[in-house]
């Protein structure tokens, strides 16, 4: 989404009923995530994606329930360094969460049809840390959804790894795909935290934390 990188704007954009007014600030997604651009746009918000590479590990000992947040604070951070001027970024960091495990990203279809199996009848947890963060001003929070599974045959797993490819995403599935609508009982919680950023919560973080 361009618009007009290299200059500096008076943002304004709607939610709901309330206008947010964001003065010389560039809003930065320090995200390369289709969802989170996608959920962004969604909402009107102006916004350029600046990333760099981060190293991801989370420390020895680390609750898993905290490894979102600290992970959006390092690609909050390391965006933040290469900017030059007033600006806000935005970062997230989403995990899915079952037995106190993380399941991350497949790396193939074997690994794929491991997770969902692991996931299928069962309810699991998925957080997304964000961190917000201006030259003055740093805001991180952490939002939790609860997403259960109806039982999956082998043919649906099979079927969605086969079609959809979920090699991107934590978990090994996307909500808003065929397994979401087939293969999700219900949900607990903010349905677009599933999908990578909990827009709702943001939106209000930007109305109250950083606009004037």
């Amino acid at each position: 989404m361009d618009h007009g990188i290299g200059h500096w704007y008076t943002h304004c954009f709607w939610n709901t009923n309330l206008v947010i007014v964001m003065h010389d600030k560039k809003i930065i997604l320090a995200s390369q995530s289709p969802r989170r651009k996608q959920l962004l746009e969604m909402a009107e918000i102006p916004f350029e994606v600046v990333v760099t590479n981060t190293d991801e590990t989370v420390p020895a000992g680390m609750d898993p329930r905290k490894a979102p947040q600290y992970l959006a604070r390092l690609k909050a951070d390391a965006v933040a360094h290469l900017m030059v001027g007033d600006h806000l970024v935005i970062a997230a960091d989403t995990i899915v969460l079952i037995d106190n495990d993380i399941l991350g990203k497949p790396d193939d279809a074997g690994h794929a049809q491991q997770i969902l199996q692991r996931l299928s009848g069962r309810m699991h947890e998925v957080i997304t840390g964000v961190c917000m963060r201006t030259n003055a001003k740093e805001v991180a929070f952490s939002v939790v959804t609860r997403v259960y599974f109806r039982p999956l045959t082998a043919a649906q797993i099979s079927h969605y790894i086969t079609h959809y490819k979920p090699y991107d995403k934590a978990g090994a599935y996307a909500i808003q795909e065929w397994i979401g609508v087939t293969g999700i009982e219900k949900i607990e919680g903010d349905y677009y935290n599933v999908m990578g950023l909990p827009i709702g919560e943001v939106l209000l973080r930007l109305q109250n934390d950083f606009s004037y």
